[in-house]
């Protein structure tokens, strides 16, 4: 009886054990990386273990790397995290009815800006693919577009006076706290003027200025400019791809040029 209780309790410990490495294991965190797929005039980056370097097509960026753009219209785009195989992109007549749907998540860093890459990883649970994205916008503005994620992850960007946190959203952010949301939500947590900490939540075709505290309607020139700005990001991102806007904003034609979507640094430059 006794080596029969004993034969059961090693049973018992040895799935145990099996049962945590194989968690463990499942639960593995894995660095990943930003890809620049599209630069524009000048910028550069530099990490923990050398200087300045310039920055051109193709390079890798890890996690602790810190981007600077020129001015003069420079900008720099990048697809953050693991890619999908690429897809034909449609004609140009059909992106403004359209949303891009990517396996990675995309960047656009606009003149006169300096991002840092904190923090990229990937985990996988067994049950789901956990992301945390952090960036750090120390100055200048950025556009992107954030796919679906899973409930535990992250997608978080830091400006002087606070965090946005972002989900399933295609937004612009100024260093200044000037948000730009097209679809999707920004919760921004952040400083006001007067030293108190306070959140907004900023939902699809809204902007808030945190300068201000002011919230409204998206301009329609910004609609305008971010949806062109999307299609464009998406054209040079890897597996970028195209599928109907279940719920597109009433954008059928745009017959002028659009202006910047957020004002740059002066003297002001039209980004597109």
């Amino acid at each position: 009886m006794m080596r029969m209780r004993n034969l059961v309790n090693g049973l018992v410990v040895t799935g145990v054990v099996l049962a945590m490495v194989s968690s463990l294991a499942a639960q593995t965190v894995v660095q990943t990386s930003a890809k620049v797929v599209r630069v524009k005039g000048s910028a550069r980056y530099k990490t923990d273990s050398n200087g300045w370097q310039p920055l051109t097509h193709g390079t890798v960026l890890k996690a602790g790397a810190l981007v600077e753009t020129a001015g003069e219209g420079s900008y720099v785009d990048l697809a953050l995290g693991e890619g999908a195989r690429p897809q034909l992109r449609p004609a140009a007549a059909d992106l403004l009815t359209y949303h891009p749907v990517a396996e990675q998540n995309t960047v656009r860093i606009w003149e006169n800006s300096r991002l840092g890459l904190d923090k990229l990883t990937s985990t996988e649970t067994g049950a789901d693919v956990v992301t945390e994205t952090q960036l750090d916008l120390q100055a200048g503005h950025i556009f992107g577009s954030v796919r679906k994620m899973s409930a535990a992850s992250k997608y978080e960007v830091k400006i002087p006076n606070g965090v946005a946190s972002i989900r399933g959203t295609v937004y612009d952010i100024s260093a200044e706290g000037l948000i730009k949301v097209l679809q999707g939500s920004v919760l921004l947590d952040y400083t006001d003027a007067n030293g108190k900490q306070l959140k907004q939540p900023i939902m699809g075709l809204e902007e808030f200025d945190a300068r201000t505290g002011v919230l409204q309607a998206l301009p329609d020139v910004d609609k305008e400019g971010m949806v062109k700005a999307l299609s464009l990001v998406f054209m040079f991102a890897p597996g970028a791809q195209l599928a109907p806007h279940p719920n597109p904003p009433n954008l059928v034609t745009v017959t002028t040029p659009t202006i910047p979507i957020v004002p740059p640094t002066p003297p002001p430059v039209s980004p597109f």
